[in-house]
């Protein structure tokens, strides 16, 4: 083998590991079996654009499915009434049919001198009516709308057959925020007519303006339901002129173009997670539980420490554990009838207390004795002398019977209030009703009853029980009265 084919073999082993399909047909250039310089050289592994082009547009299409999913499950989200409101930019293509009713002078003649029957002939009352419409909204609450009809009549009279065609263009404005969409609308365009100009009305086309309001129902993501009443303005027959009012009233069905993409496929499920192993099926998977293969409570998954009484404190926390009971020591409630008296201090625990003054620390319900219930309110028999606060000789024995029931109630506490009339002035009497009020306090004191079972006021001529007006009435308001606290 010469140097060259040598040299020749060696390149080309060099090569074939790193050249593609290209390389196997690489020939010699010379006629001596020497390869060319450019094409004996490996040009390495090529790079797959087409590959890593194809993952991006997997990706992105992935991308926006996904977000389509969710733009599709907020919008079935949404109640009904409020899933297919209007959007911008919308397109609304359709058809409708109805009635008209046109005016009896509406002017829709053609008068010729050389028409057989000259004059006016009004149309029928009712004519139907079908047509086409297109609309655009580039807002959603305002758009715009091109409408063609033909409307098949005949004169009132003699029946004979009239064409009628209109032609139209408006503004509409519309209520954006529901699937049910309340609109107004104005504008403006032509009404013809043509008949058979020998013996009808011949052809004529007259300006007319229309207004109307209505309301649109989308049904869905395509389909709209409309229903339009309207009043058409054109010109009035005879010299005084004028115009005329003929009513519509149409029932039409639209598709709607240009919503936001939606997508009509319901998103995959997830496949549902494999549940973990919890072996002894008390709800704590086997990696949380302590206790695996032994059913138990939170918080570790193990069984739950004794509680012999059943009150769900465990015995080792439980200050009663024998007896059933409550927060926050697991012993009986205390105070079961909730008058706030603990047993054993409540005598009645089934029972609540009535505060009335009356042994209310014993935790019964009781009623105040007779003999105290003398002593609630004004007490007759307690005078003092004239404008001063010294007791009569005569009040001491109703101030004795006080005393004597006090004593024998030590429980009771009592509020003595000292009243005047309205004579003289009001600071006066304040002061000598007080000083009344403590000199009673004073002789209860004195007599055995304690200091802290009573509290004083001066009500002063505030607080009368009878008339000022007359001699008998102030003297009942100068009184001294026992109000049994709580």
């Amino acid at each position: 083998m010469s140097r060259r084919a040598k040299l020749l073999a060696v390149r080309l082993a060099v090569a074939l590991p790193f050249s593609g399909p290209a390389a196997a047909h690489a020939a010699p250039s010379g006629g001596d079996g020497e390869a060319s310089p450019n094409e004996g050289v490996a040009k390495g592994p090529k790079l797959d654009l087409g590959g890593l082009k194809g993952k991006a547009k997997a990706k992105a299409k992935a991308k926006v499915g996904g977000e389509d999913d969710a733009a599709l499950s907020k919008r079935k989200d949404r109640p009904w009434v409020q899933r297919w409101a209007p959007e911008r930019n919308m397109l609304e293509l359709g058809a409708y049919g109805g009635l008209m009713l046109p005016a009896r002078d509406l002017e829709l003649f053609e008068p010729r001198p050389n028409r057989p029957r000259q004059g006016f002939l009004p149309l029928a009352t009712v004519a139907p009516e079908v047509g086409v419409r297109l609309g655009y909204f580039p807002l959603r609450f305002l758009g715009v709308e091109a409408e063609g009809s033909y409307l098949p009549t005949s004169t009132l009279k003699d029946g004979y057959p009239v064409s009628m065609f209109a032609v139209r263009g408006h503004l509409i404005g519309q209520l954006p925020f529901a699937s049910i969409a309340p609109f107004a609308l104005f504008g403006a365009g032509a009404l013809g007519m043509r008949s058979n100009p020998a013996v009808v009305l011949g052809q004529d086309v007259d300006p007319a303006f229309h207004l109307g309001i209505g309301s649109k129902l989308f049904i869905n993501r395509r389909i709209v339901a409309r229903l339009d009443l309207r009043d058409v303005i054109s010109p009035r027959r005879g010299v005084s002129g004028g115009a005329t009012n003929s009513i519509e009233v149409l029932l039409g069905l639209s598709i709607t173009l240009g919503r936001e993409r939606d997508v009509d496929r319901q998103p995959e499920p997830e496949p549902e997670p494999t549940k973990p192993d919890d072996q002894d099926g008390d709800g704590f998977i086997d990696e949380e539980d302590a206790c695996p293969t032994e059913a138990g409570v939170a918080p570790d998954g193990c069984p739950a420490a004794s509680d012999r009484d059943g009150d769900g404190f465990v015995d080792e926390e439980d200050t009663c554990p024998d007896e059933a009971g409550v927060e926050p020591d697991g012993c009986p409630d205390r105070d079961a009838d909730g008058d706030g008296i603990l047993v054993p201090d409540d005598q009645c625990p089934q029972e609540p207390e009535s505060y009335n003054g009356f042994e209310d620390d014993d935790g019964c319900a009781d009623e105040v004795p007779d003999e105290i219930q003398r002593f609630s309110g004004r007490l007759e028999g307690i005078n003092f002398e004239l404008s001063k606060a010294n007791l009569t000789k005569d009040s001491r024995p109703m101030l004795d019977e006080a005393v004597a029931v006090l004593v024998k109630y030590p429980h009771i506490r009592i509020e003595v209030s000292g009243h005047t009339d309205n004579s003289g002035k009001r600071e006066v009497n304040m002061r000598l009703s007080q000083k009344r009020a403590d000199a009673v306090k004073q002789y209860l004191v004195e007599h055995g009853v304690d200091e802290s079972r009573i509290i004083t006021r001066g009500a002063g001529p505030d607080e009368p029980i009878d008339s000022n007006a007359s001699a008998d009435g102030r003297a009942n308001n100068r009184r001294i009265e026992f109000r049994i606290l709580d």
